[in-house]
């Protein structure tokens, strides 16, 4: 360049700025190629120098029909499928306590009887008593003689005397609600009675301290009273 004469030097420069106009002309027809939407898919670079090529992402116009979610741990999150067939009714559990035992008997009561509280109650057998000049057996019940003795094993021991006690010392002395026919007419009577919120009846089945009348609401309260060895089902007491 330094030899180049003056003569020279213009058509050197000519000569420089035709092959950069030349070259300019194909960077901008390259730019052009890569910024088309519908150019093909260009083939991942390959690795240089050690480097992992940088994948290509497709666009979401590009993608094809999305895969169906798969369902992770599904017997974990949903309850398996439940057989109909396969379940089994079971009976009903035994009652809790003895108020469940048994409700209160559903006798039809005379339309000039009324629930009347019976005041200062003494018990005469297990499931009778005496109050207010009245004599009151507990419907549904049968009670124990107060001579009768009952045997467990081989022990022989006065049960009707140890009900009777009983009935007494449940009582003492309290109020009972039941329902009597009207002052004029105080013969004895078989009634429904209560103690508070208690069916006096339930009680004192449930306590093997009395029977259960044959087909009365009692009789679950007798079969549990005997199988556990309640009252006079139990040894002596």
């Amino acid at each position: 360049m330094s030899g180049a004469g003056p003569e020279q030097r213009p058509g050197l420069a000519i000569a420089f700025g035709a092959v950069g106009l030349l070259a300019g002309a194909l960077l901008i027809i390259w730019a052009g190629a890569l910024l088309a939407v519908d150019r093909p898919n260009l083939a991942p670079a390959q690795a240089v120098g050690g480097e992992q090529p940088i994948a290509a992402v497709a666009s979401p116009l590009e993608t094809g029909p999305q895969q169906p979610a798969r369902k992770i741990a599904q017997d974990l999150i949903a309850p398996p499928p439940l057989e109909v067939s396969a379940i089994e009714r079971i009976e009903p559990r035994l009652p809790l306590g003895e108020l469940g035992l048994a409700s209160r008997p559903e006798t039809p009561m005379p339309d000039d009887w009324r629930e009347t509280l019976l005041h200062r109650p003494i018990a005469t057998t297990s499931a009778a008593f005496e109050a207010m000049g009245r004599t009151v057996a507990i419907s549904g019940t049968l009670g124990v003689d107060p001579d009768q003795s009952c045997s467990f094993g081989e022990a022989a021991w006065p049960c009707g005397q140890r009900a009777r006690a009983a009935f007494n010392a449940w009582l003492r002395g309290r109020a009972l609600k039941c329902f009597v026919p009207p002052e004029t007419d105080r013969f004895a009577i078989a009634a429904p009675c209560k103690l508070g919120k208690q069916d006096v009846g339930a009680w004192l089945v449930a306590n093997g301290w009395a029977m259960a009348a044959p087909g009365g609401v009692y009789s679950k309260a007798e079969a549990t009273a005997r199988t556990a060895g309640m009252g006079i089902f139990g040894p002596p007491q």
